[in-house]
């Protein structure tokens, strides 16, 4: 599937959902604190907690691995920050057979298809779409190009969606790479995600309506959640299924790190085809 997260082209820099309970491993006490990090805190109350807590989140790094209705099996890693705003991210996929590396910079996307698309291009590896330049063509050649819907991805919008649930249950506490978590599971609507988002402020609630388009384009309806939260009300990991148009949803992310460092730069111009250079100079 294809960098708080906070603007239209923010959703573009890509996979993941989120809960929240503070697991305090034998506290005890009165303290307002210490009844928050009881893990006897109801699941819907805590989803909503680390909801809120991930609108914080300016850079994270992820994988994802699962099935997305029209692309088929998808392995994926990325990294992605929102100031500024860029992503990058390789990924393998049944439906192209191979590799392929992205990477969006400001309003720029990198495509790298590998080798035999660098013979197709002169033994130039990357093909730069700019939006800003290309127009609603480009958002249509976007849309198509392999990898583009997880790049479009913004997983620390998606870790809000379960808070559109009317049945969240908590199923235990799991250890999720090396990190103690609480087990979350709900159904949610994309209708349900869309009515709970009208009831935030209108940052937030644009966000989020954004990340549900990518859903709908998939012809999914409804999603079946799984999150894993660790002590410090971040999502480790989270799990959406659903059924699309084209294909079933399985799929899994795993958050690796959130607010360090991530540095994406453009690839070498000599290395780059431009595409709106390229239409441009098919038409004269």
């Amino acid at each position: 599937m294809q960098p708080s997260v906070r603007r239209s082209t923010r959703r573009r820099a890509t996979g993941a959902g989120l809960a929240a309970l503070l697991l305090a491993g034998g506290a005890v006490g009165c303290s307002k604190v210490a009844a928050d990090r009881s893990p006897d805190m109801a699941p819907a109350a805590a989803v909503a907690a680390a909801a809120k807590k991930t609108e914080d989140i300016t850079s994270l790094r992820y994988r994802m691995a699962g099935e997305m209705p029209g692309e088929g099996t998808i392995r994926a890693e990325a990294a992605m920050t929102t100031e500024p705003q860029a992503m990058s991210m390789k990924m393998t996929s049944s439906k192209s057979g191979g590799t392929v590396q992205l990477r969006i910079v400001g309003k720029a996307l990198y495509i790298n298809g590998g080798p035999e698309t660098a013979k197709e291009l002169g033994g130039k590896s990357w093909v730069k779409l700019d939006m800003s330049a290309l127009g609603g063509v480009g958002n249509d050649l976007t849309a198509n190009a392999t990898g583009a819907a997880e790049a479009d991805r913004n997983p620390a919008a998606e870790t809000a969606f379960l808070t559109g649930a009317k049945d969240v249950k908590k199923l235990g506490t799991e250890t999720v790479d090396g990190v103690r978590t609480t087990h979350y599971v709900g159904k949610v609507t994309l209708a349900d995600v869309k009515a709970a988002a009208r009831s935030e402020d209108k940052a937030t609630g644009e966000r989020r309506e954004r990340s549900v388009e990518q859903y709908e384009k998939m012809g999914v309806d409804a999603i079946t959640m799984d999150m894993w939260v660790d002590g410090e009300k971040h999502a480790k990991r989270f799990r959406m299924r659903g059924q699309g148009d084209k294909g079933p949803l399985d799929m899994t992310v795993t958050l690796l790190d959130l607010n360090q460092p991530v540095t994406v730069t453009a690839p070498a111009a000599k290395d780059t085809t431009d595409l709106a250079e390229l239409m441009k100079s098919a038409q004269d």
